[in-house]
């Protein structure tokens, strides 16, 4: 399975080499994607065996997090990202292990998503602007509510920064990342 799209999109914001979380990460699609770009990634979920390939490219922590303890202690993260996944207590937890300067990554089911398919629950269904409002205190970078088709879904999103104060100028979160420089010389 691809990385989602919208993952994919904020990632330049992570520092590079930042440690990742990635929150029930089922069988590592971002797990992988960001091994892959060099950041060392902490990879949990309760799926003993959807987890098991991933010890190669993550430190892996297999643990219930909706019914036991926060595993991680008092770790803090470069980024954190959670995708389809929405278990609202452990919220404060995962806010909490941002460091300074990280990147929250969230996507999940939202209100509507029953009328399409599941979840169809609402504890697992974010209410319009739940995101926006986890996420007072944070720079929201990006933030979208609404309708995807293939499959289709309602979602909401969000990219927001454990904002630092970095003096007289404001911190600047670009909306795309910097072009990769293509060789050649410059006109002149």
């Amino acid at each position: 399975m691809m990385p989602s799209p919208w993952v994919q999109r904020w990632s330049h914001l992570i520092v590079p080499g930042g440690r990742v979380l990635d929150v029930a990460c089922g069988s590592g699609r971002h797990v992988r994607w960001f091994a892959e770009r060099g950041h060392p990634v902490t990879a949990v979920d309760r799926d003993v065996e959807a987890t098991r390939p991933l010890h190669a490219v993550a430190e892996v922590v297999n643990a219930d997090i909706e019914g036991g303890p926060w595993p991680l202690g008092d770790r803090h993260f470069d980024a954190i990202v959670v995708t389809n996944y929405l278990w609202r207590p452990l919220l404060p937890v995962l806010l909490g292990r941002l460091a300074v300067g990280g990147v929250l990554l969230y996507e999940t089911f939202a209100d509507g998503q029953a009328t399409v398919g599941r979840p169809g629950n609402p504890d697992f269904l974010l209410r319009t602007g739940e995101l926006l409002d986890i996420a007072a205190g944070l720079h929201v970078v990006g933030y979208e509510n609404g309708f995807l088709d293939g499959p289709p879904r309602f979602v909401q999103r969000l990219a927001a920064v454990q904002a630092h104060f970095s003096g007289e100028r404001p911190v600047r979160y670009p909306l795309a990342p910097a072009p990769a420089f293509q060789g050649g010389a410059e006109g002149g």
